[in-house]
């Protein structure tokens, strides 16, 4: 059971949810509030890590943001840390899927010295995932029209709760390797739920410049990088790309996989996971 702590910093309290044993790994999303019931990628770290599920500011009951550059990378990672530090961690792992890897990337660059290993998954370090046509981001790409009515009705205030749930739906089912799996998969309590204001400040004010590429190789943190094969958010190539810049990174590809490898091809995951504690893996 994820149990639930509140941490003051000299940043503001906030909200995360501890689970698991053994080192201590910060796992958070750039845009996703959690709670008690944890989440299915941090699940998967629990067996060999104490993790720590961070509510960045604005989400959950974090602190709230009082300007709106709060909600920048660069401000969040401030808070992560300000968070390492009230625990009294010298260093901890971090891991983070989608913009929760790039918030990663971007804390390795800022403050390398707070972080032990890291796991990076289907990310990217640029904005240029945007413009590549396997993804359904790309106006390129034949489910990007209705990627963005499904925005259009999950930013909506007035959108009915069982229209919300439906459309969020669909949006996942773009991004699993085997769509119809998606009741099987998802069969769990589990958390993660979008942070308009995160998402809009993300999608508006940091992502048109959006580009970590030439800062990757002055990053020494052990990393994994991951990625399916088939992702249809940000292309496996952007994977390779983060790879083979980072020195000592290495790449894990789930050839039967979409966007969520830990939950299309859990045991393989696990598997990648009990390596990152293992340091001749890398």
């Amino acid at each position: 059971m994820w149990t639930q702590h509140f941490i003051d910093t000299k940043r503001g309290t906030f909200e995360l949810f501890v689970k698991g044993s053994g080192q201590p790994i910060c796992i958070t999303h750039l845009y996703s509030a959690f709670n008690s019931n944890g989440n299915t990628f941090a699940n998967s770290f629990t067996n060999e890590f104490t993790v720590y599920l961070v509510n960045l500011r604005g989400a959950g009951n974090s602190v709230g943001s009082v300007q709106q550059d709060d909600l920048s990378m660069k401000e969040s990672i401030k808070d992560l840390d300000s968070i390492r530090e009230a625990l009294q961690f010298d260093k901890w792992s971090f891991a983070g899927h989608s913009t929760g890897g790039m918030l990663g990337l971007a804390y390795a660059i800022q403050i390398p010295q707070s972080i032990e290993k890291m796991v990076i998954g289907g990310a990217a370090a640029s904005k240029e995932y945007m413009n590549h046509p396997g993804s359904i981001y790309c106006k390129e790409n034949p489910h990007n029209e209705r990627l963005l009515e499904i925005f259009a009705l999950l930013n909506n205030s007035k959108t009915p709760p069982d229209i919300r749930k439906a459309v969020g739906r669909e949006w996942t089912e773009m991004s699993l390797y085997r769509p119809e799996m998606y009741e099987e998969y998802f069969n769990t309590p589990n958390s993660g739920s979008v942070v308009s204001a995160r998402l809009d400040y993300y999608s508006y004010t940091e992502l048109p410049s959006y580009n970590l590429t030439p800062y990757l190789a002055i990053i020494q943190i052990p990393t994994i990088v991951y990625c399916g094969e088939h992702d249809a958010q940000c292309p496996h190539v952007f994977s390779e790309q983060i790879a083979e810049d980072i020195p000592n990174a290495k790449l894990i590809t789930f050839t039967k996989s979409n966007h969520f490898p830990f939950t299309e091809e859990p045991e393989k995951f696990t598997y990648m996971v009990k390596s990152l504690i293992n340091s001749s893996f890398f």
